[in-house]
């Protein structure tokens, strides 16, 4: 009796933690879903920007519609990223009557979006599309964004319909001025 006990405890433990792991996977992927639409799924406390996966991050790194774009990949914690953005800010702010777009993906841990991120943006005023790369699979991604992309950042994606360069360092103002320079005109 006491074995059948045991056996029917360890059933029903087992089948409420399969449940609860099905469950979580649900929930996960519903996450991921939601990521690779570009929206953070967090009802008490949304992000204000948008999340994305590699795939949800890949139609704003192939557009063709005339306009030429500066995509920067950065981090609050990435002291050489901090220090070019302001850069990237005043030439953006020079040239988007040139039909220049600046999109800053942030690779920012998700324990920082609400504590970095978010009242660094603010507080910097920045003007450049911000989002956020929340894709754990590196390896896959990182070579198709550039081949050669050790995944060091800062690094630069600058594209039109007629060109497209990669940069895996920093800039100062003239640099990114001229690199610019070469795509618009």
């Amino acid at each position: 009796m006491k074995h059948l006990l045991f056996l029917w405890s360890c059933s029903i433990l087992l089948m409420v933690g399969c449940g609860e792991k099905s469950k979580s996977k649900e929930t996960a992927q519903t996450h991921k879903e939601v990521a690779h639409a570009g929206v953070q799924m967090d009802e008490n406390d949304p992000v204000k920007f948008p999340v994305y996966d590699y795939e949800g991050l890949k139609p704003l790194l192939y557009k063709d519609d005339g306009k030429t774009y500066i995509i920067n990949f950065w981090a609050t914690w990435c002291k050489p990223c901090i220090e070019e953005l302001p850069y990237f800010e005043k030439v953006y702010e020079e040239q988007k009557g040139n039909n220049v777009e600046l999109v800053l993906v942030s690779l920012d841990m998700p324990s920082m979006w609400k504590t970095r991120l978010e009242p660094f943006v603010e507080k910097k005023g920045l003007k450049g599309k911000v989002v956020i790369l929340d894709d754990p699979k590196q390896n896959e991604w990182i070579p198709k964004i550039d081949e050669a992309w050790g995944g060091g950042i800062p690094a630069t994606l600058i594209y039109n319909k007629n060109k497209r360069s990669f940069y895996e360092r920093g800039f100062t103002y003239d640099e990114l001025n001229d690199e610019l320079n070469k795509f618009i005109n």
